[in-house]
């Protein structure tokens, strides 16, 4: 009789003819809302033009039926109003980076206004977003300029690690060529040492065979023997090597020539043996001083 009496659960339900009579009927599965194209300028002043879709669900058939005439409309301008709403707060980056964050908000909003409409927003999502032709072509360009810069940082740090890695090769190479440079310094130097000390022991052993071979019987004379080969040896040489010559002012007289030498090296050997004999002599006088 035009009273609201009660709520027909689903199934089985008996009604009065003429009484009773179904106003409402509202199901309760989630449905989907379209939301038309609708304009909306962000913080900075750019103007888009977004539509999405709404998942909603009545959960209160009475407040759905009699707290507003048509839920859908009234949620559909609810959420067109909330939508250009929260893009005002956000600039245009923030809008296609914060994206998901946007349909919360949205969704928020809608959810605290339906609550008396019996009606609950289960998410809200963007379907497509258009900008003025201009922003968007500078927004490519923002990119392809980001894109390039990227680039060119790349490549600059591809070749600042290139220089690195080359300046580290050649510091190694030159490192390791002065150490082997080094080595080689000294091995030759000890080679070096090594054969003045062979040459130096071998001249010492020779020297004390001829000093042994001087002491006997007939090595004065071998000595001056040898004296006298070496000297008419060396006379011969001269003049081979070089064109200026020194010679002696007795050169008619090579016998006298190798005589003086014989002479000054038995002058040497009667000083030594001199020295020896006084060097006894004083031993002598410094072990026995009584006989002194």
């Amino acid at each position: 009789m035009g009273r609201f009496y009660k709520i027909l659960e689903p199934g089985l339900n008996f009604l009065l003819p003429v009484i009773d009579r179904i106003r409402f009927v509202q199901s309760l599965r989630e449905i989907a809302i379209e939301i038309p194209q609708q304009g909306a300028i962000t913080l900075d002043n750019v103007q888009l033009q977004l539509d999405g879709v709404l998942y909603l669900r009545v959960v209160d058939p009475y407040k759905a039926s009699y707290g507003v005439d048509d839920p859908e409309f009234a949620v559909t301008q609810l959420a067109q109003t909330t939508m250009r709403s929260e893009v005002g707060k956000i600039s245009l980056d923030t809008v296609f980076k914060e994206r998901e964050t946007l349909n919360e908000c949205i969704v928020a909003a809608i959810n605290k206004a339906a609550e008396p409409w019996g009606i609950t927003c289960m998410r809200y999502e963007i379907r497509d977003m258009h900008m003025p032709s201009k922003i968007q072509e500078a927004m490519q360009m923002q990119v392809e300029a980001e894109r390039r810069k990227r680039a060119a940082i790349l490549e600059s740090e591809g070749l600042r690690e290139a220089a690195i890695n080359r300046a580290e090769g050649e510091k190694k190479a030159r490192i390791l060529a002065s150490e082997a440079q080094e080595a080689q310094q000294i091995n030759v130097a000890r080679g070096e040492a090594q054969a003045v000390l062979m040459k130096a022991g071998a001249r010492a052993k020779a020297i004390e065979q001829v000093a042994a071979a001087l002491t006997k019987q007939g090595g004065s004379g071998a000595a001056n023997l040898t004296v006298a080969e070496q000297y008419v040896t060396a006379f011969s040489n001269l003049a081979k090597q070089t064109n200026t010559v020194l010679l002696p002012s007795n050169l008619n007289e090579p016998a006298s020539m190798v005589a003086q030498a014989l002479t000054l090296y038995q002058n040497i050997q009667n000083r030594q043996q001199t020295q020896v004999a006084k060097n006894e002599d004083n031993m002598e006088i410094k072990e026995n001083p009584e006989k002194s």
